[in-house]
Parts: structure tokens; sequence; C-alpha cells
């Protein structure tokens, strides 16, 4: 028995792309063009924006007397913390200013008193015009002697003005108006950079920081 023949559909030939106009033909201006209505409707949404965001706007705040909320994890200004006895916590380890990649921390040494605590910072200056508030000073610190608040007001009217010293950074700890921004209590984050850092305070400072080995 013979098997019937699929016969393909008659194709159809390929419309060719509209000709290019030889000639320009004058815009003809209807009647709303000539009473500038186009222009009169815009205007209307414009208007309509503007009323309704002053009256109450979700967009716009007054700023500086009103302000966003920002993340807890916001990496603002530094903070130094204290001890209940007012001291500074820091034990001028030097991982903090190792770490820095913009290398805009400057710490000074000095022995202290307590053989408990062994050293404190006599200097502690960072500069904020070469910082790049990544946060691996935090990161680094193993006493959490320094934090990142919420605060983002960066003004001065010189270079001086901006290298922030210890008791400036001491300071801000008091400006609750801001908050407390980036400071992971995760300690499993923090151990990368912190190994990163004594090995590298090791091969090429030949400093390895911790209590004097007794002899």
């Amino acid at each position: 028995m013979s098997q019937p023949v699929a016969t393909s559909a008659p194709t159809r030939p390929a419309a060719r792309p509209p000709a290019h106009p030889t000639s320009t033909k004058p815009y003809k201006y209807s009647l709303a063009d000539r009473l500038y209505l186009p222009l009169l409707r815009g205007m209307m949404v414009t208007a309509r924006h503007f009323f309704k965001n002053l009256v109450k706007s979700k967009y716009t705040i007054s700023y500086p007397e009103e302000r966003r909320p920002y993340s807890g994890r916001y990496r603002g200004h530094h903070i130094l913390t204290t001890r209940p006895d007012g001291s500074v916590r820091c034990v001028a380890c030097f991982l903090c200013s190792t770490n820095c990649p913009a290398e805009c921390i400057h710490i000074e040494a000095g022995e202290q008193p307590d053989v408990n605590i062994e050293k404190y910072p006599v200097v502690y200056e960072i500069d904020m015009l070469r910082c790049v508030f990544c946060g691996y000073c935090v990161d680094a610190c193993p006493e959490e002697a320094i934090l990142m608040s919420r605060e983002n007001d960066l003004v001065g009217t010189s270079r001086e003005e901006l290298i922030i010293d210890r008791d400036r950074l001491m300071a801000r700890a008091k400006l609750v108006e801001y908050g407390q921004g980036y400071s992971p209590t995760d300690h499993d984050v923090r151990r990368p950079v912190r190994i990163a850092a004594l090995e590298r305070l090791k091969t090429e400072h030949g400093i390895v920081p911790g209590p004097p080995k007794k002899g």
C-alpha cells in the first residue's frame, strides 16, 4: 500500500523593506499643538508632584535637622573605646595600622604601668583624608578598642584638622545621636584578617604581639 506523500506549503516571498523617503514632509501641527496643550500637560505633572512633596515627601528630608536611619553596619567615623576607669582600651599592638590598606593609622606606643596591659598608645592618629572606611582596623583589633560609628559628617578647613588624634577619637564615643556602626560580633569573620596582620607584623617588622616571654 502506498504511503501519502507530504507536500510542503508554498513559500511566500520575503517582504521588501520600505523604501527610504526621498523628500521631507513638514510636520502638521494639530489644534492641541497650536494651543500648547502638551506643554500644559507636562506642567500639570510637575505641579502635582511639587505640591505633593511640599506637604509631605518620603524622599526629601530637611538635612541636617532630619537624618535618615543608617544601617548598624554603616562604616562611619572611628571611635576609640575606653575602659571603665576612662583609660583607652587600645594596647598598641599595631594590628590595625599593619592591616590598614591606606596606611592612614599612626601609632606610637608607651609602657603601661599595669603589667596586665603592658602597652598603650601615646599617639594614635587617623588621617581621614586617606582612610577608605573599609573596616579592616575593626576586624584586626583583638581588644575591640576601635569601632566605627554611623557618623558621616566629614568637614574640615585644613588637612591638619582632619588628622584625628587619640583624644578626639575617644570623645566620639559620647556622640550618642549617631550610634555605633560597623563592629562584627562574629569572631570567625575577624579571624582571617587578624591572622594576616599577625603574619605581616612578624615577617616585615619582627614584632610578635603578646606578653613578653619569661626567661
